[in-house]
């Protein structure tokens, strides 16, 4: 089985499109991670000047790479030098609260099925005060690349 830091190596994205600082807890029900809201990411210049929030779709993107792809990858198997592509088939996502510079979130998800390749979740995800801002349900599907 993948350690956490084998998991973050496998991921495919890059700066400024990762949105994982750290996998704290995977398991075959689910996973627990974070990542912090820097003051220099690009999305935030227009959303909105001088007032900068998140937008919704990277709150999405920030729970279904913590939350969907890391997991996906824990029950891959997958060895260090696997190549994947993740694919996001689906979200029902509700958004509670505004996230702004220098919030720290922590995603968690749980397993609603994974079969023939297709993981399905429940995912929220909160701040460190514990005020969620985004909860609901993702599914998608991680294959191996060749490139």
């Amino acid at each position: 089985m993948s350690s956490h830091k084998n998991i973050l190596r496998l991921l495919p994205y890059k700066r400024p499109f990762l949105f994982v600082d750290e996998i704290e807890s995977l398991s075959e029900e689910g996973a627990i991670g974070s990542y912090t809201i820097r003051k220099d990411e690009s999305f935030l210049e227009g959303h909105f000047p001088g007032n900068p929030i998140v937008p919704g779709v990277i709150l999405t993107e920030i729970m279904c790479q913590i939350g969907l792809v890391t997991l996906a990858l824990h029950l891959m198997q997958l060895d260090e030098h696997s190549k994947v592509l993740p694919a996001f088939t689906s979200a029902n996502v509700e958004f509670l609260s505004k996230v702004i510079p220098e919030d720290k979130l922590i995603v968690e998800s749980k397993k609603v099925y994974f079969r023939f390749g297709k993981l399905k979740c429940t995912v929220s995800c909160k701040k460190e005060d514990g005020t969620v801002v985004a909860k609901g349900e993702l599914a998608g599907m991680v294959v191996k690349s060749e490139t």
